[in-house]
């Protein structure tokens, strides 16, 4: 286990390698590690810092508000991508390297849109751990992951977070609505939409963390282990039925596993 010193260590590299890029663009999601990124990168370049956030289908209205009231909170330049990830043909067909391709496009439009700025990911040490064809892209287009490469884990920057009160210290993980549907059924825009809306429901009810995969017309919900329990009781169970199945879903399941990152890579293992 890392000591305060080791993760001290790591903050110093981290601030090294953003001071040596000398003008940085970050690609800002508005999650935990991104959000931490832009406010280092912040503190240590000021405006020569920026924070670029890609919206589009995949990020929920919420999400993308979050990244707006941050960059203003601190006084960073924002530049937001209107993004059709439908422009991307591999989104649409959903294949296992979906991300690949749709990182690559991504990171591309990122990259035009700050000339003259090193462009850096949130990515973090924990993330070499699963499968993840979107960072082939990244290393393609040499893109910069400083938090990474500074030997930061998702711990270590929820604590950091935490210390230097940046309100997403402890928010759940966040990740790309497509990774909601399962490998090789289409996504659409009414599919994103109805993923948003569920988890969205489930989520005004007071759970956090959730996720609802689909398959076909099944709705498999991922929550918190200690809330697995209170998801079955009868009247919430009935409630959130009812809820998916006005949504379109024939089927509406818990899955007693519960949470847990990537789980529709399992089935690639």
């Amino acid at each position: 286990m890392d000591t305060a010193q080791d993760i001290r260590n790591k903050v110093i590299t981290l601030e090294e390698r953003i001071k040596a890029a000398g003008k940085l663009a970050v690609a800002f999601s508005g999650g935990v590690d991104s959000t931490y990124l832009l406010y280092k990168a912040h503190e240590v370049l000021g405006d020569d810092c920026i924070a670029v956030t890609v919206k589009s289908l995949v990020l929920t209205f919420e999400e993308f508000e979050r990244t707006t009231e941050f960059c203003n909170k601190i006084g960073v330049k924002q530049i937001v991508i209107d993004f059709d990830v439908f422009s991307v043909p591999e989104f649409e067909n959903n294949p296992p390297d979906r991300c690949y391709y749709c990182k690559k496009k991504i990171f591309s439009s990122i990259k035009e849109a700050a000339p003259g700025y090193v462009v850096a990911d949130g990515s973090n040490v924990d993330d070499q751990g699963d499968y993840r064809p979107g960072m082939r892209a990244i290393k393609e287009l040499e893109i910069t992951s400083p938090l990474k490469d500074s030997g930061l884990t998702k711990s270590d920057i929820r604590e950091l977070s935490k210390e230097a009160g940046i309100p997403t210290w402890d928010m759940p993980s966040a990740a790309c609505l497509a990774s909601r549907i399962a490998y090789g059924e289409k996504i659409t825009a009414e599919s994103l939409m109805r993923v948003a809306y569920a988890e969205k429901i489930i989520k005004d009810m007071g759970f956090e963390g959730i996720r609802v995969r689909v398959h076909g017309d099944l709705a498999r919900i991922e929550a918190m282990p200690e809330d697995i329990p209170l998801l079955s009781y009868v009247h919430t169970r009935e409630e959130i039925s009812s809820e998916l199945k006005r949504l379109g879903f024939k089927y509406v399941t818990i899955d007693i596993d519960g949470y847990r990152t990537g789980s529709m890579n399992e089935v690639l293992k």
